[in-house]
């Protein structure tokens, strides 16, 4: 089965954006993009760069780990400011919303149905697994569903902002198993994480 897999850039504490929600990696952000950090993502996780990235970085490889990227109204609306309308057109694009009535990238689909259901419909679907991009709100919403976390956690704190979870999430203590951890030498570590099931 198709898991739901958390895949996100965190601080070291704990938020995935600032305050006001903006892209961190964008023109003023504040995530420290170091050359070893961009040959990773290239090599290990080359589905989740955006198609302008891809461009310019050459990549055309497919990726071996997510087909199907999932995203929020306001981490969809990122992009669109920046005049983007569809940042992952080599993957199906899902964005939740129960807000917008339509969606200028045309492959895009506008999902209005429970976050919960319709995750639970695509894990039984064939494929790769699902790459659950964010943001909070919506993190939040699948906290239950979530099956493993990949978090890339940059050497650096902000003190405030958003956290991997919205504040909506239910308290549901969880505990999860360590699999794979990767230390760049900028600072950056990658690490995996799936839920623990007795």
């Amino acid at each position: 089965m198709r898991r739901l897999v958390y895949y996100v850039a965190t601080t070291l504490d704990g938020f995935i954006a600032g305050p006001d929600g903006a892209d961190p990696t964008g023109p003023n952000g504040f995530w420290p993009i170091q050359e070893d950090y961009v040959q990773h993502l290239v090599t290990e996780y080359p589905e989740t760069l955006p198609a302008h990235a891809r461009q310019a970085l050459s990549v055309t490889a497919g990726g071996t780990r997510f087909d199907t990227v999932l995203e929020g109204r306001r981490s969809y609306e990122i992009g669109l400011a920046a005049g983007i309308t569809d940042a992952y057109p080599h993957l199906r694009h899902l964005v939740f919303s129960r807000t917008l009535t339509e969606i200028p990238g045309p492959a895009v689909e506008l999902v209005a149905d429970d976050p919960v259901a319709t995750v639970r419909e695509l894990k039984q679907q064939d494929g790769k697994d699902i790459w659950l991009l964010g943001g909070a709100e919506l993190a939040g919403s699948l906290y239950g569903e979530i099956d493993a976390m990949i978090l890339k956690v940059g050497p650096l704190t902000i003190g405030d902002g958003i956290p991997l979870f919205s504040r909506k999430a239910a308290f549901d203590p969880r505990t999860w198993t360590l699999v794979d951890q990767t230390a760049l030498k900028s600072g950056a570590v990658f690490l995996t994480y799936t839920r623990f099931t007795s």
